[in-house]
């Protein structure tokens, strides 16, 4: 049996009816989202036809994908739980957010490597002050529509949290603390005299690091990565995403979108409850 899942904000009743009668389905109503159960398998090319025509979201859950079996969900920071790049927000203290930002657009869509992109970016900060990282938390940074509605439906499931992060240690440190989440990665700044180097203090957290991070938690809880979710934006979380039972695709990139199991781009982070039926 295929599983539809159908939200957004301007999705009605008519709309859910109309689509489940177009694939034969069956529809269920839940809480701020629509299911349609699908007897054999879904038409690729109808189920593309209509996101194309739709202004809300339709997923096709995977295959053996069980959504009562999930225990963890890892999460991208900038541009997916939060609503900013921080590293690009930081930049715009010294005046080369421009440049900044068109190194890390190149990166999210897969156009040079993420560690690549990092080493350049933090060296056109070289000299920026720290107080910079705290102007940007207090005044810039904001979750993303739907963040706390979702972490506060995955902590009521038992359901772990994991932020994973190419950003930096000072912002995630902060957001684990005020969101209660249980795991964080991200890298460490290297500041001297109260300044920025232009370095990297250890390795580079990149798309390979967060994928081993989610493989790491998963062996520490005693789960199977097929119990988990993998939610990002861009290129440098595709290798995370392969390895989990579902992947999101967040707001993200066509290159994200092509690859990831399912896509969120009508609805705020509140869909991914809605992707797990726990609304």
């Amino acid at each position: 049996m295929a599983i539809l899942v159908l939200q957004g904000p301007r999705l009605t009743e008519h709309e859910a009816i109309a689509l489940s009668e177009s694939f034969k389905g069956r529809l269920q109503e839940c809480k701020g989202y629509y299911r349609v159960q699908v007897n054999g398998e879904i038409d690729p090319k109808q189920l593309a036809m209509h996101k194309q025509q739709e202004d809300f979201d339709i997923n096709l859950l995977p295959e053996g994908f069980d959504p009562s079996q999930v225990k963890l969900l890892v999460t991208d920071m900038d541009s997916t739980l939060i609503s900013i790049e921080c590293i690009d927000e930081i930049a715009d203290f010294i005046n080369v957010k421009p440049q900044v930002s068109e190194i890390t657009e190149a990166a999210m869509r897969g156009e040079i490597d993420f560690e690549t992109s990092l080493q350049r970016r933090i060296a056109l900060l070289t000299g920026l002050e720290e107080n910079a990282l705290e102007h940007v938390y207090n005044e810039r940074l904001q979750l993303n529509p739907g963040a706390e509605q979702m972490l506060a439906g995955l902590k009521t499931n038992n359901i772990k949290t994991t932020l994973v992060s190419g950003g930096f240690t000072y912002f995630t440190d902060k957001l684990k603390t005020r969101l209660g989440l249980d795991y964080t990665l991200a890298n460490t700044l290297e500041f001297e005299n109260g300044k920025l180097t232009g370095e990297i203090h250890g390795n580079i957290v990149g798309a390979q690091a967060k994928a081993d991070f989610l493989l790491q938690k998963c062996k520490e809880l005693g789960i199977n990565p097929s119990q988990t979710i993998a939610m990002g934006d861009g290129a440098n979380d595709l290798v995370m995403m392969k390895q989990a039972g579902l992947s999101i695709a967040y707001h993200a990139k066509p290159k994200v979108q092509a690859q990831a199991h399912t896509s969120l781009n009508h609805c705020g982070l509140e869909g991914v409850l809605g992707l797990l039926n726990l609304g």
